[in-house]
């Protein structure tokens, strides 16, 4: 068959008005080559939003920890301010102003130490957790070589404990920054670190350790408190960074008796991801730090050529203002009242499908009742085993457009399936239970289908 080239022309198309009258719509859009010329916007923006809707659905991504709901005023704040670059402090100071108030927000949230009336918590804005966790990495591996320089000892072997279930920017970090990585495992009933293997792994060149409050694979929260507790026991002052990109906005809410934040004195950084459960589309993540003293002043860059002088220490020299405005925006609309409402709502859908995931045989890897995220992670039953795996049933679901990922446990525990629900804020329960009878009926239909085939084996 010919090229698209090679089909004949037909006289008049180019001047129809209509988006699939028009000469564009009989051809395909460019994808190796910037055109000769250009086309009218309303095709333009007709034939991508045509090739958009190839897309999955994002609020049937179940896989998925990012926002996919916002209020129509937090949108038009997010387009009217697209245009501005927070970095210049000097042309837009009232967006600065709210990127501060936003922080102190998160520092009193956090349970930032007081000085004078104020807290002693600082930090900055940034893409996500994944740049607030590259500075924070940074920032501890800096001060460790600042010390072991200041006794004459030697710096070039660094290392940092974690969990081998840490998202993959934690391995991107010591891989991007020459740190050597100290995992503790995860084993076949245990999902988070080990305290008294965390600590049991500290050295004289231990940067810090990693404890992450809701773990990317089934949502619990690890022990902060315990490692601080050790540490302070043997008499070590290793510091601990908190990875709380997804509980630091789900924590305080539900289960605020939980001690993992800045109340514990060994917890020198905190990050979290505003486009999670902070309710804001992506990209906008927080790192604090309890006090300057923890971010070295060799991170921090003094500019003046953008009219003023002005502090920076990000990753990202160019970012608009909008996702941290939007960020404030969902601060005051909703304060700490709507925030807990949104929170113990998703704990509750996430524990109502745990407990019909459990009816039906799954085997339940998460926590419920505010313990952990509203997060649901499970694997196949025994009994359902002998008919399919956990990809198989994943496949089944997406023929009905929902996007619930199968993928296998962490590092020490691959062979294991499971797969994961991520509770959401438009995850209604109405929706959950929409879910629910998917599933059921997905392993019915699988379940029937694998008896078929072992009968035409047999016969």
């Amino acid at each position: 068959m010919g090229s698209i080239e090679e089909l004949p022309k037909l006289s008049g198309q180019s001047k129809c008005s209509y988006v699939y009258g028009s000469r564009f719509a009989a051809r395909p859009l460019p994808s190796h080559q910037l055109p000769d010329g250009g086309m009218p916007k309303d095709v333009a923006y007709q034939l991508i939003k045509d090739d958009l809707t190839l897309d999955g659905q994002p609020i049937l991504n179940l896989a998925s920890f990012v926002t996919t709901y916002m209020e129509d005023e937090a949108l038009k704040l997010l387009a009217e301010s697209a245009n501005k670059n927070i970095i210049d402090h000097e042309e837009y100071p009232k967006s600065v102003e709210i990127e501060h108030r936003c922080l102190n927000i998160l520092a009193d949230l956090f349970h930032s130490p007081v000085s004078d009336g104020a807290p002693t918590a600082f930090g900055t804005s940034c893409i996500g957790s994944s740049e607030a966790i590259m500075i924070a990495t940074l920032a501890m591996k800096k001060r460790w070589e600042i010390n072991r320089k200041a006794q004459g000892k030697d710096a070039s072997n660094p290392n940092l404990i974690m969990s081998s279930g840490v998202q993959v920017c934690w391995e991107k970090a010591a891989r991007y920054f020459d740190i050597a990585e100290k995992l503790v495992p995860c084993t076949e009933t245990r999902y988070v670190i080990d305290p008294v293997q965390a600590v049991d792994m500290v050295d004289e060149n231990t940067i810090g350790i990693c404890a992450i409050l809701g773990t990317t694979y089934t949502g619990q929260y690890e022990d902060v408190q315990a490692i601080s507790e050790l540490l302070i026991k043997k008499g070590l002052d290793t510091p601990i960074h908190v990875d709380a990109a997804s509980g630091g906005f789900v924590a305080p809410f539900v289960n605020p008796d939980l001690v993992w934040d800045f109340k514990l004195p060994n917890v020198v950084s905190i990050n979290v991801s505003g486009h999670k459960y902070g309710l804001v589309y992506p990209g906008i993540g927080w790192a604090l730090w309890r006090s300057p003293e923890y971010l070295p002043e060799e991170l921090v860059f003094n500019i003046d050529y953008l009219g003023a002088e002005q502090l920076n220490f990000t990753m990202n020299f160019s970012k608009p203002a909008s996702h941290i405005i939007a960020q404030y925006y969902q601060l005051i609309r909703l304060g700490r009242s709507g925030y807990t409402s949104i929170m113990k709502n998703l704990t509750r859908t996430a524990d109502y499908l745990t407990s019909q995931l459990r009816e039906m045989g799954f085997v339940i890897m998460s926590e419920g009742g505010g313990r952990g995220l509203p997060v649901v992670a499970f694997r196949l039953g025994s009994t359902q085993n002998a008919f399919l795996d956990e990809w198989a049933l994943a496949r089944k679901l997406r023929e009905r457009g929902w996007i619930v990922p199968a993928y296998t446990m962490a590092a020490d525990c691959e062979t294991m399936g499971m797969m994961r629900v991520v509770v959401r804020t438009d995850f209604s329960m109405g929706r959950c239970m929409s879910l629910v009878q998917d599933v059921r009926d997905s392993l019915g239909a699988l379940a029937g289908l694998e008896i078929q085939n072992i009968q035409r084996y047999q016969a």
